[in-house]
């Protein structure tokens, strides 16, 4: 996905000095940059191994949160996550904390489509179980994210802007846009505790299988930055970007979201977060594709 322009370069060079000075004995592995997001880069190391490390400054506490809560909440999921192996440390070259990570195989579900309905049923059942593990009521001192797991009624402001900048052919495109998110947008709010969301739970940031035996299986869930407490309605949006109508069913049946309010406010959050992805990814064909196909099952 690209981006905004890194503040520091992440290239080949630097990382396998960093390897070299902080982790020498993985500084003979094969190095290979395999991803660059918005705000962080990625190398395989090796082959179990991948280092992540923030391009920007805005994503230096974001790796801060996964070292932190990341070793907290693996015990209790049911799918594989990124917990940190080793930290590194800021150089004279390179101003952040950075992470060694499992690297998983496979590819993310924004490209690998189900092969049958049957498993699309099975990864619906298998990330809604990860979900409903995830999203425990959080503890006092867990991160707040201003811009996931908040209400509805905040994050309605942002969305009407991002409207804007889009244009009327975003709305022509999809006509009901605007009255079907703020029909959702008027559930009434989450009113529990705070609970534990990932906080970015989009089929980019999750792996599934590819190979004959287990293609189509949902394996690992990927960068947790923005793990924080809040709404858990945020994370249920991705309902509406990885399933089918039948296969949403069983997500959200699974991951626990059984009231219409929790529904509703999940449905209003795939509008709002595939409008984003609109106005911050527009040159990413694959975001783009996917904001579109939200959009078409969320405001169906």
């Amino acid at each position: 996905m690209s981006g905004p322009a890194a503040e520091v370069v992440v290239d080949r060079a630097l990382v396998a000095r960093l390897l070299r000075d902080q982790h020498p004995d993985l500084a003979g592995l094969d190095l290979e940059e395999v991803g660059t997001g918005w705000d962080n880069v990625l190398f395989r190391i090796g082959d179990a191994l991948a280092a992540r490390l923030p391009r920007r400054t805005v994503a230096a506490p974001l790796v801060a949160h996964e070292q932190r809560w990341l070793p907290v909440l693996a015990p209790r999921l049911t799918l594989a996550v990124p917990v940190p192996v080793r930290v590194g440390r800021p150089a004279p070259d390179y101003p952040w904390s950075w992470s060694i990570v499992p690297w998983f195989a496979g590819a993310p579900a924004a490209v690998a489509a189900w092969p049958d309905d049957r498993r699309a049923h099975l990864a619906a059942r298998r990330l809604g179980r990860f979900v409903r593990c995830l999203h425990l009521p959080a503890p006092p001192d867990a991160p707040r994210n201003p811009h996931r797991g908040i209400p509805l009624a905040a994050r309605r402001a942002i969305t009407e802007a991002q409207l804007d900048r889009l244009g009327s052919s975003l709305l022509e495109r999809h006509p009901a846009l605007r009255s079907t998110f703020d029909r959702l947008a008027a559930a009434p709010p989450h009113t529990g505790p705070p609970r534990w969301l990932h906080g970015d739970l989009h089929p980019g940031n999750v792996v599934v299988g590819t190979g004959p035996d287990d293609e189509g299986t949902v394996v690992a869930v990927l960068d947790f930055g923005d793990v924080c407490a809040g709404d858990p309605a945020t994370d249920l949006a991705i309902a509406w970007m990885a399933f089918d109508e039948p296969a949403r069913a069983v997500f959200l049946q699974e991951a626990g979201a059984r009231d219409d309010a929790t529904v509703a406010r999940a449905r209003a959050w795939a509008i709002a977060l595939a409008v984003a992805y609109l106005d911050g990814a527009a040159d990413d064909a694959s975001f783009t594709a996917l904001a579109h196909r939200t959009l078409r099952a969320a405001v169906a």
